[in-house]
């Protein structure tokens, strides 16, 4: 065999191969939206590999068919293992799926949603259960302070 189809074969494995998403080792807890949002990710998943084996060029075949494989195999794992979570809200301490409002030192005030790893975007307004801030506030009530990142923070409302 010529070492120039030797060097085109390593180049279409080095495409093909794409690390696979992290899962974590943490319970997969999620909020009803949330598991609508790993179905609706799941049946991306599976419509993209699909027409990543349609395709008909090798080389992007090749890489789209290992990054649809992988996110298929991610959303999979993580659909199979979501425990939908309802909030107890009867102590009102803050639990997973509770909102929390609290000011900061610097006189911010802030509210964010506690959910699961998957669904938690900061932007939108929420954080992981498993998030340093998170772990801080749950538990704790309004009135209560709690300590982040070497702060001080004011819970004023658990919903």
């Amino acid at each position: 065999m010529s070492v120039a189809f030797t060097r085109e074969e390593d180049l279409e494995a080095a495409a093909a191969h794409v690390p696979d998403r992290p899962i974590s080792p943490h319970a997969n807890l999620v909020t009803p939206e949330g598991l609508a949002e790993l179905d609706a990710a799941l049946a991306t998943a599976r419509a993209a590999y699909a027409a990543a084996q349609a395709a008909g060029d090798l080389q992007a075949d090749r890489t789209a068919l290992a990054k649809a494989a992988r996110d298929l195999r991610y959303y999979t794992a993580r659909r199979a293992s979501a425990q939908v979570t309802q909030p107890d809200r009867s102590s009102g301490a803050a639990v997973f799926g509770s909102k929390v409002t609290f000011d900061r030192e610097d006189g911010r005030r802030q509210t964010f949603r506690i959910v699961g790893e998957d669904e938690a975007d900061a932007r939108r307004g929420s954080v992981s259960y498993v998030s340093p801030l998170a772990r801080a506030i749950l538990g704790r009530r309004a009135g209560e302070v709690a300590t982040v990142a070497g702060g001080e923070i004011e819970i004023v409302a658990v919903e």
